[in-house]
């Protein structure tokens, strides 16, 4: 499905990380892995660290705190705020939404939109579409995008494949009307038939959390995960990536008359960094214009990712400047969307700790 916007903009992103910064190695640890094995692993896929959650925090605290730190320092007016989008897979509550929970405590006005959407690893995109339809209304002038998740509260610990490479974060991202000649091309596809690649098998209504859910199954190598934590086909994911990926953001750059090589950037969901840069090779892009460095630094925030990469790689570059990026994330559903657009000059653009 193919969407094109126009005069609508990216003004400032935040990203919030949580100071609680573990290390793969010493996670490794826990499991007896070999430290050779470890080093490896480490070298080819970029693991190193990652940032989570304490006890209790959930996405909302993350949110309310990158949110207050932007009106302390009038960087943006709660007033102003005519919609706010949280796009994650990890809400405070299955009722109410996680937005209304932020609105309430920051008591933001009741003439606004707030809005849930369940995604995940595609969900910059997906939300920052949505938020450029809200800004078709005249009633809407700002949006602001949260995107991000605390995923390290459902995976097993006793599960080497996923727990040691899961990071919590938040993106903070306002969007608003562009006075200038903007041009925004995206496309996003879904395939429900794959969704049990990337999934969390018990929590909803289907199979809801029991103490039956909870109970550790050897799923094979050592590794314990239940029902209740997140389950990852690691190579079904890896083939879907670079089978559905680059055809995706070739017919975009075919459909808007661009040349892929011609953008500054590709700023990708961040699973691993091998991953990336088989994709990048793929794609015959240099790996300096696709950024692979997030999760070896953050860990894997699923969602905030791609903002991230912008954050830690081009904040300079965006808030002195433009540049030409494409967007691309892909992941649970399963879900790939790309986007194409000019990001820049941003009124602010940095990264955060959570104490």
């Amino acid at each position: 499905m193919n969407f094109s916007f126009r005069n609508k903009r990216i003004s400032g992103v935040l990203t919030v990380v949580p100071a609680n910064e573990r290390s793969f190695l010493e996670d490794m640890k826990n499991f007896n892995a070999p430290e050779a094995r470890s080093l490896k692993l480490m070298e080819v896929m970029g693991y190193d660290k990652r940032r989570v959650v304490s006890e209790g925090v959930c996405i909302s605290d993350l949110a309310v705190f990158g949110l207050q730190n932007l009106f302390s320092r009038s960087l943006l007016k709660p007033e102003d705020i005519d919609a706010l989008i949280l796009i994650s897979q990890t809400p405070d509550y299955l009722v109410p939404p996680t937005t209304s929970v932020i609105q309430g405590r920051l008591g933001l006005k009741q003439d606004m939109l707030c809005l849930d959407i369940n995604q995940a690893c595609a969900g910059f995109v997906i939300g920052l579409i949505q938020s450029f339809m809200f800004l078709e209304q005249e009633s809407i002038r700002k949006v602001v995008l949260l995107s991000g998740d605390v995923l390290s509260r459902k995976v097993s610990p006793k599960d080497r494949t996923i727990y040691p490479l899961v990071g919590d974060a938040i993106a903070i991202t306002v969007v608003e009307r562009d006075s200038g000649e903007s041009s925004i091309e995206a496309t996003v596809k879904m395939d429900g038939s794959r969704g049990n690649a990337l999934s969390i098998p018990a929590g909803g209504m289907r199979l809801p959390c029991s103490p039956q859910t909870a109970v550790l199954e050897d799923v094979g190598d050592n590794n314990l995960r239940a029902k209740d934590h997140l389950f990852m086909d690691g190579s079904a994911i890896f083939n879907f990536v670079q089978t559905e990926v680059p055809p995706l953001i070739n017919a975009l750059c075919s459909r808007t008359g661009r040349d892929i090589y011609s953008g500054d950037y590709f700023l990708c969901h961040q699973p691993n960094r091998f991953m990336l840069q088989k994709l990048a090779d793929k794609m015959k892009i240099p790996h300096a214009k696709m950024p692979n460095n997030v999760v070896e630094r953050f860990g894997n925030s699923g969602g905030a990712t791609i903002p991230m990469a912008l954050t830690i790689n081009v904040a300079d570059h965006l808030k002195a400047g433009s540049a030409r990026a494409c967007l691309a994330g892909f992941g649970a559903g399963l879900t790939w969307a790309a986007m194409l657009l000019t990001l820049g000059p941003l009124s602010f653009c940095e990264l955060i700790d959570y104490p």
